[in-house]
């Protein structure tokens, strides 16, 4: 191909190329000193400016290198002129491996015993063409990124490549500028993805920040949606209903991204009256109103570059909701009593437990404030839809427990299986609570439902007699055991539980009977066999 790059020897210089790091272009090694021998051709692009001197000159560009250096690139392209100015080119960038293939066979050889995380790929190939191979680089190694090379008249084939999968396309002939520019957006991109990939897992195994916990489908699919988001600055809407931890995610996000280190301000919406949220938000000077002794600095301003968390969005008045969509809008807010406007770079997430989409339509709610607070929709599944994340969130609450009270406990297998069967309505803050109270009431080191909240033992009241009994069984079996005594058999269990209550009701049988869920005609059968035909009561 003669419509080629301008000459790009000065591109690479000796003292920048110079290192341990050694290309392949057609099979032969060569070393970043002897780069010369390439012989890149010279010349200019047809039909496009030719490449400024000072851009030619450039070198690799240092605040790439931290992604650039450790990346593998593969150019794949029948025209020599072309295949080597890239792989210089590539080489000069700073990419780590520079590899070169003339066909698409000579491809499939490399790929298949050479990492490659870039692939500069030609459409028009001997040996197959370009489309096959992307479609076998996608099913055998999906994580490598590939950017098609095409002319004019293909430009349908680049398309094709896209839908397949391509992250990105050149139009020959093109110039330096968009060669680099295509390649560094790649490389950026691949180096988000492996971060993202790093938080998803982080988060799964339950090392993220912010306390999130469970590994069930919901939670995979939540994870994988905040491990794109904490890279970004889009506002984020977050859903779900109280309790179910909307500003654990909001910190989560905050604390994995990349400003982790600047201000995380929560503003609850819903406990201020509308004059402090406007305060709070936009700030006010000296004398805007009764009590301004001084000037403040509102919170969307003074977390700069941070991230501000508006808690119960859907509490927040009309009239502050336009003020709040112009601030987004404009990036800037303007305090109470000032006529002066100040910038602001704090990123906003929001969260509420309302149907903002009703609300809108009801007009409790500006239309166009939720498209802006809504470019990413995040829904936290309640904990009934989730129930696999039950126990391990007890535990953790258990676990956490013992580090700070110093005394060792564990749930009882029945005790466990009904809390995971309960649908708890107030999602994981009430199953905090609960536990925390198991652990304020709990005489022993097994945590019984006895010891669980009233609302969880009413629930286990509703399941058969037969369960409950072995499951009383089941309890003081481990009580037992846990206190180094003998087992008792379960007919001792039944017993001991049936005189219990009959005692604790003061000899009302019948009610006894009805909280047992068994006949009275049975009840008094047992009493029968054990003995006893009054009293109990006294």
């Amino acid at each position: 191909m003669d419509r080629m790059l301008r000459t790009v020897e000065s591109f690479v210089t000796k003292e920048e190329g110079a290192g341990m790091l050694e290309e392949r272009v057609e099979g032969v090694a060569v070393n970043r000193d002897s780069v010369a021998l390439l012989d890149v051709p010279s010349g200019v692009l047809v039909g496009v400016s030719p490449v400024n001197a000072a851009a030619a000159d450039r070198g690799p560009r240092k605040d790439n290198a931290a992604h650039l250096g450790l990346l593998h690139v593969l150019v794949v392209d029948d025209d020599d002129a072309v295949r080597k100015a890239c792989c210089q080119i590539a080489i000069g960038m700073g990419f780590a491996v520079v590899l070169g293939a003339d066909s698409a066979t000579a491809a499939r050889g490399i790929l298949k015993h050479q990492r490659i995380d870039v692939l500069l790929l030609d459409l028009k190939l001997p040996g197959g063409g370009g489309l096959p191979l992307l479609e076998q680089v996608k099913a055998l190694h999906p994580d490598t990124a590939v950017i098609v090379m095409t002319a004019f008249a293909t430009v349908a084939s680049a398309v094709e490549a896209m839908r397949i999968g391509a992250e990105d396309y050149l139009t020959k002939p093109f110039a330096l500028e968009e060669l680099t520019t295509v390649m560094e957006r790649t490389a950026k991109q691949l180096e988000l993805d492996v971060q993202s990939r790093q938080l998803r897992e982080r988060l799964r195994t339950q090392q993220g920040m912010g306390g999130l916990i469970g590994r069930s489908p919901e939670m995979e699919k939540l994870y994988r949606i905040l491990s794109k988001v904490a890279y970004s600055t889009h506002q984020v809407l977050i859903l779900g209903e109280s309790g179910t931890g909307k500003e654990l995610v909001a910190r989560s996000i905050h604390f994995n991204g990349p400003n982790t280190a600047k201000p995380f301000v929560t503003v609850d919406c819903g406990s201020l009256v509308p004059t402090l949220i406007e305060s709070e938000l936009f700030g006010h000077v000296k004398g805007a109103f009764t009590g301004a002794d001084r000037a403040k600095e509102g919170l969307l301003a003074s977390a700069e570059g941070g991230t501000v968390f508006l808690d119960e969005i859907g509490e927040l008045p009309l009239d502050l909701q336009a003020k709040l969509l112009r601030a987004l809008q404009e990036k800037e807010v303007r305090p109470v009593g000032s006529t002066v406007t100040k910038p602001i770079s704090a990123r906003v997430l929001a969260a509420t437990n309302r149907d903002l989409s009703g609300m809108v339509e009801q007009g409790r709610f500006r239309k166009d404030l939720y498209f802006r607070l809504n470019v990413v929709n995040l829904r936290i599944p309640p904990l009934r839809n989730r129930r696999e994340d039950i126990a391990p969130l007890a535990m953790h609450f258990l676990a956490r427990m013992e580090k700070e009270t110093g005394v060792v406990r564990s749930f009882s297998d029945s005790t466990l299986r009904v809390m995971t069967e309960f649908d708890w309505p107030g999602n994981v803050r009430e199953l905090e609570n609960a536990i925390e109270r198991a652990c304020a009431l709990s005489s022993g080191p097994v945590l019984h439902m006895g010891d669980l909240p009233t609302q969880l033992q009413n629930f286990r009241l509703q399941q058969g007699p037969t369960i409950r009994i072995e499951e009383d069984a089941q309890d003081r079996r481990e009580s037992v055991s846990a206190d180094g005594g003998e087992i008792v058999s379960i007919a001792e269990m039944e017993k001991h539980a049936i005189l219990g209550t009959i005692r604790q009701l003061k000899g009302d049988k019948l009610m006894a009977a009805r909280l047992l869920g068994i006949g009275k005609t049975t009840l008094y059968r047992k009493l029968k066999e054990y003995g006893i035909t009054e009293g109990l009561g006294d």
